[in-house]
């Protein structure tokens, strides 16, 4: 997913700044934003991030893949250029961003969100000589690695979580934008949820729909949908929303007997959330900064990896987090399904 949670200011790092990039709170999702830090005086790797709307601090899906990059520049020093994208974006933007960091010399360059595919395809194939990482699609590039995961298995987990620990057999999800790769998480929630107990309702609601990918940073329309699913009686809200999940977790939160299942990070774990904590019952865990880190490191090592890589549910690529306790009690449950899902008895599906 690309997926996510800007709840204050926008913060633009400049290359001065950079050292205190990581602990900034929000990055803005309307205009460009840069950072570039060394650790060897120019030398090493020169890393290229374009992120997808919402940018470092969305305290998900972004922040994920920034995880991953932190950790290859610590581990082989050089430096590391983040652009963000607006929720504005053509072709034309995505495809000038990526060009801009080639001509700038970064190699890899990791284009974070599937929107990106079609200019990533683009620009690879007038830098042949760069290493392209592509998050959530599938490039036709030779010099690209795209990155995917099996959303809709993680998701299913969700699914089965929600419908053990719904009071009122009521539960709903929400949708950033209506894209192929969010209607992933949709199936398979909703299926975990239904073959877990039929009678349980499941409301689904998008933010934004077709190439409106505001959706995805915009928390107070996720606490919006979120507070009219709680009135209607939801007790489970899953929203997988980008920055605007952080919107719906606090909706969650001011409604007693309530869970919200954050998506991406660890969300229980995440400061800028810390208040909420307690009415996040687990995540749907994304590795993206495991992806991005094997793809870098992979660069440094001079073997780039290309093609796809898959990160599934049996290969630690998805997961829920245990973070706080509260799934302490069905996790033999979820151990079970899990199971299932690896061993193939379960096929959970994409749509």
């Amino acid at each position: 997913m690309r997926r996510v949670a800007k709840l204050s200011a926008a913060c633009i790092a400049t290359a001065a700044l950079a050292l205190t990039a990581t602990a900034c709170g929000s990055t803005s999702s309307e205009s460009d934003s840069s950072s570039s830090s060394s650790a060897d005086g120019g030398k090493g790797i020169k890393i290229g991030l374009a992120y997808d709307v919402g940018g470092r601090g969305d305290r998900s899906f972004n922040d994920s893949a920034a995880r991953g990059a932190d950790k290859a520049k610590n581990e082989f020093g050089g430096s590391l250029k983040e652009l963000t994208a607006k929720s504005s974006d053509t072709e034309a933007d995505r495809e000038q961003r990526l060009t801009d960091l080639a001509d700038a010399g970064y190699n890899p360059i990791v284009a974070v969100g599937f929107s990106y595919a079609t200019s990533v395809d683009k620009v690879a194939a007038k830098y042949p000589k760069v290493s392209f990482g592509l998050i959530d699609a599938v490039a036709k590039a030779k010099n690209v690695d795209s990155i995917t995961f099996t959303e809709e298995q993680g998701s299913y987990l969700a699914g089965v979580a929600a419908a053990l620990k719904t009071k009122k057999d009521h539960v709903g999800f929400i949708g950033g934008v209506d894209t192929p790769l969010i209607k992933k998480f949709e199936a398979g929630y909703a299926q975990g949820v239904k073959d877990t107990n039929p009678k349980v309702k499941v409301d689904v609601q998008y933010l934004t729909h077709g190439s409106d990918f505001s959706g995805f940073a915009d928390p107070a329309k996720g606490k919006e949908a979120a507070s009219g699913m709680l009135d209607n009686g939801a007790d489970v809200i899953y929203a997988a929303a980008g920055s605007s999940g952080n919107g719906s977790i606090e909706a969650v939160s001011g409604v007693k007997g309530a869970w919200a299942i954050g998506v991406d990070s660890d969300q229980y774990n995440i400061p800028g959330l810390a208040k909420f904590k307690n009415s996040i019952l687990t995540s749907m865990v994304k590795n993206v900064d495991v992806g991005v880190y094997d793809f870098i490191k992979s660069v440094h090592e001079g073997k780039p990896l290309t093609g796809n890589q898959l990160y599934s549910l049996a290969k630690g690529g998805v997961g829920l987090s245990t973070s706080g306790g509260f799934i302490d009690d069905i996790q033999p449950k979820l151990d079970e399904a899990k199971k299932k899902i690896v061993d193939g008895t379960v096929t959970v599906k994409t749509s």
